[in-house]
């Protein structure tokens, strides 16, 4: 996961430095798409509570210590990461239930992990 959270800093810092530019067509800032991104993972991840961040926050009282709103990392009060269990990253990356295929991975993903989800679930395993 170290890899993982290099590459999201890397990525986050460049949308931070980005925050207040506008995204065309949407007259969305860039701060504003992170926000909408964490929020849609947040529900997609079905009542486990708040679990990812945009890049700025609406006020401290969310932000590392409850000192600060730029949020490069989305951590928790202590600055550490948010734990995340297969089934929500499954939920995730399926669109909402870690058994259905969906989303970014429409035939399922093929790691050993995810079939053990998908034989338990409604969806047919991958050939």
């Amino acid at each position: 996961m170290g890899v993982v959270s290099g590459q999201d800093a890397v990525i986050r810092t460049l949308l931070y430095t980005q925050a207040k530019q506008l995204v065309s067509p949407y007259r969305l800032t860039v701060a504003e798409f992170t926000n909408r991104i964490s929020a849609r993972r947040n529900f997609l991840r079905a009542g486990c509570g708040n679990k990812d961040e945009g890049i700025i926050l609406p006020n401290q009282t969310l932000g590392a210590e409850n000192r600060m709103t730029s949020n490069i990392l989305s951590a928790n009060f202590n600055s550490g990461s948010y734990a995340r269990t297969t089934a929500e990253n499954l939920r995730i990356l399926y669109g909402g239930n870690e058994s259905v295929p969906g989303g970014f991975f429409p035939r399922g993903a093929n790691g050993n992990i995810a079939k053990r989800f998908l034989n338990n679930g409604t969806a047919m395993p991958i050939a």
